[in-house]
């Protein structure tokens, strides 16, 4: 079996509205972008990624996917379209591809059942996440998340006494430039930062509640293809992100270099580091301002599909 071999991929995702307020069971929005995680598998003598053998101190996402599927040892190659630590869901990504891939090559797999797992992997890592990165990656196109189902709805996910519904979302067609600052930042500590200061003051959890109700108005102005409402949303998210502390003077750089030429921008993914967007019909203005600032632009367009076969 050794020359068996097993493709898959699965998109970047940006997180229009709602991070870190989501792990608290407030609403986000999240779509897939045109940036793919590309991974290979075939089973080898011992367990390695892009060469390097797998040990329980390093690549802790691809250790743990290989343990959760039982798979026997594997040799895992990956490319990606986007940085690692950059705010795109790369962990998400390569977690979603690299489940799909030892799935596929166990029989098959379902979009549900990947998201599931995936999520399953992140909370082991993480020690707390919410499962907005990984549905986005395994579903593509867009998603809401809510506390109640309603109508689109892909499926539940529950962890501890948290409960999320992953719905589809009608997403416009729409163009966004995703500023790298060049810093990575981990998601476990950032997240950890603003549940201390949730469960420290009330003020916090007032933040978080208004979130939420951005994120609301905001599933309202995409419905409504109303780009330039959804912008200023974004805008006031951005702000309100800032009070929580998961902002950076990378990314408030970045955020005010892209605002004169676009309808909103905010940091996307947990912040401290990685990366903003800004939703724009003006992209190549917004590439070059991001350039002017040190940062690395990219420019990506959303309704892609979730994880697929290659």
């Amino acid at each position: 079996m050794p020359d068996r071999l097993w493709d898959t991929s699965a998109p970047a995702k940006v997180i229009l509205l709602g991070e870190h307020a989501v792990v608290y069971g407030q609403p986000a929005i999240s779509v897939a972008v045109d940036l793919r995680m590309r991974c290979r598998i075939r089973p080898d003598r011992s367990s390695s990624l892009n060469g390097t053998p797998l040990t329980p101190q390093n690549y802790s996402y691809v250790s743990a996917c290989i343990d959760k599927r039982r798979s026997g040892p594997m040799a895992v190659t990956t490319e990606s379209d986007f940085p690692s630590g950059s705010g795109l869901g790369s962990s998400a990504a390569v977690t979603v591809a690299l489940l799909a891939a030892l799935a596929k090559c166990q029989g098959g797999w379902r979009e549900d059942e990947i998201a599931r797992q995936a999520f399953e992997v992140e909370s082991e890592i993480q020690g707390r996440a919410s499962p907005i990165d990984t549905s986005t990656c395994a579903h593509g196109r867009g998603i809401m998340i809510k506390k109640r189902p309603g109508e689109k709805l892909l499926w539940e996910i529950s962890r501890d006494t948290r409960h999320w519904c992953v719905h589809d979302l009608d997403v416009p067609e729409m163009k966004l430039v995703i500023g790298f600052t060049g810093r990575s930042a981990p998601t476990g500590p950032l997240v950890a930062k603003v549940k201390r200061y949730v469960d420290r003051t009330r003020f916090a959890s007032d933040i978080i509640q208004e979130i939420g109700q951005v994120t609301e108005e905001g599933a309202r102005r995409l419905a409504m293809n109303d780009l330039e409402s959804l912008g200023r949303l974004m805008t006031r998210d951005h702000k309100l992100l800032a009070i929580l502390g998961v902002s950076s003077v990378g990314l408030d750089k970045l955020v005010s270099a892209a605002l004169p030429y676009s309808y909103g921008a905010k940091l996307t993914g947990a912040g401290g580091g990685g990366s903003m967007i800004a939703l724009t019909d003006r992209p190549d203005m917004v590439v070059e301002a991001i350039k002017n600032k040190g940062g690395q632009p990219f420019i990506a367009s959303t309704g892609v599909p979730g994880v697929k076969e290659e």
